[in-house]
């Protein structure tokens, strides 16, 4: 079969592979109908996740059509549209059992290795590095879905692969970001990034009953998008994002702050994010934490700080004592996608939001790589690529 996979930073290829088979009782292998390009695969392109491997294949956002399910596996059957999510979950340990299927304890075999970086490991992810797993992302022909009668959710009839496929990771990761906010009547939610999972998080934000959403970036078409939901837009390279919300909030900040973007804070942004720059070019640090700093300081008294954009490593000069001394909360996670999926396949099917209107590139896995690159460096108006093997 044709799969992108990874040959090193800016390397990624479009080649021949191995068909995947059954590999355990509860498997199951789908034809892919439908994958995407995430944001958090840009962390791979750009080499700063380690544990990668010459020809691993990429890709977490997938769904399509199972064409061969293991003999322990009575959920599916062969024929069945699904949406994978992008953690792989047992549905039986002790973190599963209690909705945060992000943590399962089992799905990750490479899980002593992740512990000494992190101190314990979360489940196994699809397309992402031999810390989380190994296990063969969804860019590609196939794809084999290990604890199949736990992870993948049937779509129903009626709905286009481009309305659902982001169940898999992106309108589950926005929505989760705007619900850690506790959103009450009156709020207003200041969202950094208005990349793909910024977008979901905005219109999330709204269906959850935020009265004002503000977006920040400095990318036009994306502060398009953010504006035509009804956000008002800063464009960080334009003004001090800290004195318009300070502005906008009468002097007390938002209500809650989403972090949407992550490690890769655009390094001309300020002062300071430049010099996290430098220290990860110079081997003096893992991450560029410039938007996580900026939220706390714009987040009101007892506010809420919301974390979904993905850091890898240790976090330098973060104002814990402002957080401290002001009662913050943090929330953060990777999204345990299962827990989310029957309340947003409800609100497609009521039509409450259609995600698809985030898609900005439709093509084929051959024209992939060069997609990447696209999306990288915010050309040609991308936002969102989708790519139908």
């Amino acid at each position: 079969m044709k799969a992108l996979t990874w040959h090193g930073k800016h390397d990624i290829r479009c080649e021949s592979v191995p068909d995947p088979e059954i590999q355990h009782g509860r498997d199951a292998i789908i034809k892919v109908t439908a994958c995407a390009i995430c944001g958090s695969d840009l962390h791979l392109y750009d080499g700063i996740m380690p544990e990668m491997r010459s020809g691993d294949i990429m890709g977490h956002e997938t769904m399509g059509e199972v064409v061969e399910v293991g003999r322990d596996n009575t959920k599916l059957k062969v024929g069945d549209r699904v949406v994978v999510p992008f953690t792989i979950s047992c549905g039986e340990c002790f973190f599963c059992q209690r909705g945060f299927y992000s943590g399962c304890e089992r799905s990750n075999p490479d899980r002593s290795k992740v512990t000494k970086l992190w101190g314990n490991s979360p489940a196994g992810l699809f397309g992402y590095s031999h810390l989380l797993g190994g296990y063969s992302g969804g860019q590609a022909e196939y794809l084999r879905v290990p604890y199949a009668d736990v992870g993948p959710i049937k779509v129903p009839e009626g709905l286009t692969d481009e309305q659902v496929l982001f169940l898999s990771d992106i309108f589950p990761t926005g929505y989760m970001a705007a619900e850690f906010c506790n959103i009450q009547a009156g709020d207003t939610i200041a969202i950094w990034g208005c990349g793909p999972v910024g977008q979901m998080a905005i219109r999330s934000a709204f269906l959850l009953g935020a009265a004002r959403v503000i977006a920040i970036d400095a990318v036009p078409e994306r502060l398009t998008l953010a504006a035509s939901a009804g956000a008002i837009t800063l464009d960080f390279l334009d003004e001090d994002i800290y004195d318009r919300i300070m502005e906008l909030t009468h002097g007390r900040g938002a209500d809650a702050c989403i972090d949407a973007v992550g490690t890769e804070a655009d390094a001309s942004a300020s002062w300071d994010s430049r010099i996290d720059r430098i220290k990860v070019a110079m081997f003096m640090g893992t991450d560029r934490p410039h938007v996580l700093r900026q939220a706390i300081l714009c987040c009101r008294n007892f506010g809420t700080v919301s974390i979904v954009g993905v850091y890898g490593g240790f976090l330098d000069k973060i104002p814990m004592g402002s957080a401290i001394n002001r009662g913050l909360t943090f929330r953060m996670a990777q999204t345990p996608v299962q827990h989310y999926l029957p309340i947003l396949m409800d609100r497609i099917q009521k039509g409450e939001i259609d995600p698809s209107f985030v898609i900005t590139h439709r093509a084929t896995l051959e024209e992939g790589p060069e997609l990447y690159k696209t999306f990288r460096d915010k050309q040609d108006g991308c936002i969102k690529v989708v790519m139908k093997p």
